[in-house]
């Protein structure tokens, strides 16, 4: 018995990842929740701006907010968000013996369940929430092409940084599922420009003209008419974003990151941990049937890595993009499962114990951080 679990460990992983989660929502409920608070109180009362979808969106229902619902719409999110994940997993490679191990290096990954679950409240589970849905859609007409847009200017109203952490990653599933399976043609290809442009054109409104119009003392004093408990002041300390300019956050940002660069080798590492996912989807990749697939394939994801790599040099919170760009690889690689190929990609082994050590160890680490690693 002892042998069989130690040679095919996969079913066991599945379970400690579940206590793991467990564990990371018991320590996440004790800690205070400083930002995802503030941006339910926030809405479009002083006009438009940035940052005040959900806000807005929760003023509709209550005109009181309190501590708890932070937890109740996080804790939501990401029930949602699992049970999308685990419906496109079953679609794309069912659920099996031979391709357990697939599913753990995705759903047990630090970066993706475990880690939404420690950012609980952040804004950055409805990207990828949004991403699976387009990964489930039809994808055969032009409302496929509509309901991405509609997606992504929802994601930049939420926080316009989407438009660099999950609107790319968007793009590539709308190119992959419709524009490669349906063909372009004039009609379609116009009506994707023009999207594009719409969702371009309300990043740049909602990171320009979306400062906060009235001083800061003002706006304080109207999030405390919303607060469930005004006596609270310790959550509103971070109201100065609505009011930060973008050379202020990357002159912030770079100026941690003497300090926050220290932690590379530690995401170096747990990507390198993730290496049989890596390969499977190399080789996914290798397998498409068009060689015009492959080469678009990769371009989508150097491009989705280079946004990444713009949000380093802008905002600091980089346990949070790291973690968001491996949830960006794993829905391209059921994107990629969707393609035509030329022959069938081989599971990642069950039984190897290389591949069995990684899993334990990705398994074992319960979350990757927000800004620095764990």
């Amino acid at each position: 018995m002892r042998a069989s679990i130690l040679q095919n460990p996969w079913r066991l992983l599945l379970a400690i990842n579940a206590a793991v989660l467990v564990g990371v929502f018991v320590h996440k409920i004790q800690l205070p929740p400083y930002v995802p608070y503030i941006h339910l109180l926030v809405d479009y009362h002083f006009g438009f701006i940035k940052r005040a979808l959900i806000g807005a969106m929760v003023a509709l229902f209550t005109d009181k907010v309190p501590v708890w619902l932070v937890f109740a719409l996080g804790g939501t999110a990401w029930l949602v968000t699992l049970g999308l994940y685990a419906k496109l997993f079953q679609r794309t490679f069912g659920f099996t013996a031979t391709t357990l191990p697939l599913f753990i290096f995705t759903a047990g990954s630090p970066f993706f369940l475990k880690n939404f679950m420690h950012t609980l409240g952040h804004f950055d589970i409805y990207g990828c929430a949004l991403a699976i849905v387009l990964l489930l859609l039809p994808a055969g007409s032009l409302l496929f092409v509509a309901t991405a847009a509609s997606f992504s200017v929802i994601l930049v109203l939420i926080h316009h940084i989407h438009l660099l952490m999950y609107v790319p990653t968007i793009i590539t599933i709308v190119v992959i599922r419709h524009y490669l399976a349906r063909g372009c043609n004039r009609s379609n290809v116009a009506f994707g420009v023009a999207a594009l442009a719409i969702v371009a054109a309300l990043f740049f409104a909602a990171q320009f003209l979306g400062t906060m119009p009235v001083p800061e003392a003002d706006f304080v004093a109207y999030l405390k008419t919303r607060m469930a408990d005004p006596a609270r002041t310790d959550l509103l300390q971070f109201s100065y974003i609505w009011y930060q300019p973008l050379a202020k956050e990357v002159a912030d940002t770079w100026g941690r990151l003497p300090h926050n660069m220290l932690g590379v080798p530690v995401f170096a590492l747990l990507i390198w941990l993730h290496t049989p996912l890596w390969r499977h989807l190399a080789s996914l990749i290798g397998g498409l049937a068009s060689e015009a697939h492959r080469r678009l394939v990769i371009a989508a994801l150097i491009g989705i890595s280079l946004a990444y790599l713009v949000m380093f040099a802008m905002v600091f919170d980089y346990s949070r993009w790291i973690s968001n760009w491996a949830v960006c690889m794993f829905l391209i690689l059921h994107a990629v499962k969707m393609l035509p190929a030329a022959r069938k990609t081989p599971a990642i082994p069950s039984e190897d114990r290389t591949t069995n050590i990684v899993g334990l160890i990705i398994t074992l680490i319960p979350r990757v951080g927000i800004i620095r690693p764990f």
